[in-house]
């Protein structure tokens, strides 16, 4: 994952570095634009589950540093009950 950027802003939330990624690297998100926030600069939404079993929401952008792609979340939090209704929905069209 990237630099600092909104670390902090995410383990406000109670969301851990290593749960992002985690997400990330083992967690087969689905993954989807964020329309209503991209700015300046393209942003992605990611909605899935980690390893041990927390649903998380992450709001993030894709930056380049040097000849590398690097992860920077903007937001991080665990899903709310709707969420994880509409996602555990979302997953299982998936898998059909």
């Amino acid at each position: 994952m990237g630099d600092e950027g909104n670390r902090a802003k995410c383990r406000k939330h109670g969301v851990s570095v290593g749960e992002i990624e985690g997400l990330f690297l083992d967690g087969d998100p689905i993954v989807l634009p964020d329309h209503r926030h991209s700015g300046s600069e393209r942003r992605l939404l990611a909605v899935g589950q980690t390893a041990g079993g927390r649903n998380l929401y992450v709001v993030f952008t894709l930056r380049w540093a040097g000849e590398r792609v690097q992860l920077r979340p903007i937001s991080a939090r665990y899903m709310h009950a709707k969420e994880i209704r509409t996602y555990a929905q979302a997953r299982a069209r998936l898998q059909q």
